[in-house]
């Protein structure tokens, strides 16, 4: 259930310091996005935002071959990073805390829903993403997992993924698709669409500018919270546009810009019915001056501060 006191609820740190680009073998040093923690720690991001920190949590993605019964990238890591994913934020959330999970990649959030609708009961979701992430184990052209997070929330991803973390996790009506603007490579891939799972369709930057970057943030609000549950709020870097912020691997434009964005996801992290929020794919590989860092952290702090 939703959180009804009147107390504020401290935000809690949780690292996850993945990344499925390749997914490496254990032997091979830390990269990418498995750096995004450390990195926004080192910059400051729990004072920023006046959080606990619980620290990382002890996963990695590894293995380079792709699951014949799944088809997902390393899927025995896979499963064991949902696993204790699941388990930190359960944890926080029935400590009353509002767990902010720092990917990492996007692979997080399947294992971070189950947790919070463990503790807190059903819950809906904000997916905030440059793509639709709609892909399975035979659509995703790599079997990255990162390609199927919101596929799995609803029941639709790989099987053995799915019933790991009791999917469906969200109801189709529960459900915010916010900035995608990969419909046409989708489409060509086989990926099932959000109309066809029943879930509203996607609202693209140029619609979001159209309808009201805010009053949409605000509507999406309403509408999640108007069961009375929780829900999750997960954004991913290339929902900005790539020029807007370029430390991620996924680059593509037409996205939103960070004013946009703050607007956006402000009425949504600001509500009571906020259960949990989680970051995904931001790579400080790229981010030599730390600039777009510092600009993720000034975001988060409006947003969730």
């Amino acid at each position: 259930m939703a959180d009804t006191s009147d107390e504020p609820r401290e935000l809690m740190v949780i690292g996850v310091p993945i990344d499925c680009v390749g997914a490496p073998t254990p032997d091979d040093a830390p990269f990418g996005t498995e750096l995004a923690p450390g990195a926004l720690r080192s910059a400051g991001v729990v004072a920023a935002l006046g959080a606990g920190d619980a620290g990382d949590l002890d996963v990695r993605l590894i293995g380079r071959h792709r699951d014949l019964e799944t088809g997902v990238l390393g899927w025995p890591a896979v499963r064991e990073v949902t696993s204790a994913v699941r388990a930190g934020v359960q944890a926080a959330v029935a400590a009353g805390r509002i767990p902010v999970v720092l990917g990492g990649c996007c692979t997080l959030l399947p294992g971070a829903l189950a947790g919070a609708r463990d503790a807190g009961g059903p819950v809906g979701l904000a997916y905030l993403d440059g793509h639709l992430d709609l892909y399975d184990g035979d659509t995703s052209p790599t079997g990255e997992p990162a390609d199927m997070p919101v596929a799995v929330v609803v029941g639709h991803g790989p099987l053995a993924w799915s019933v790991e973390v009791g999917a469906p996790l969200v109801k189709s009506d529960r459900l915010a698709l916010l900035g995608p603007r990969d419909r046409v490579e989708a489409v060509s891939l086989g990926s099932a669409l959000p109309e066809q799972l029943g879930i509203e369709p996607e609202l693209t930057p140029a619609r979001l500018r159209a309808d009201g970057v805010a009053a949409t943030g605000q509507r999406v609000r309403d509408r999640l919270s108007g069961s009375g549950e929780g829900y999750w709020v997960h954004l991913d870097v290339d929902v900005l546009d790539e020029r807007e912020f370029p430390a991620t691997d996924y680059l593509m434009p037409g996205g939103l810009t960070l004013p946009e964005l703050a607007e956006l996801i402000t009425p949504l992290t600001r509500a009571r019915n906020l259960i949990g929020f989680s970051l995904g794919c931001y790579n400080p590989e790229k981010d030599v001056d730390g600039h777009c860092g510092r600009d993720l952290i000034g975001l988060l702090a409006q947003a969730l501060a």
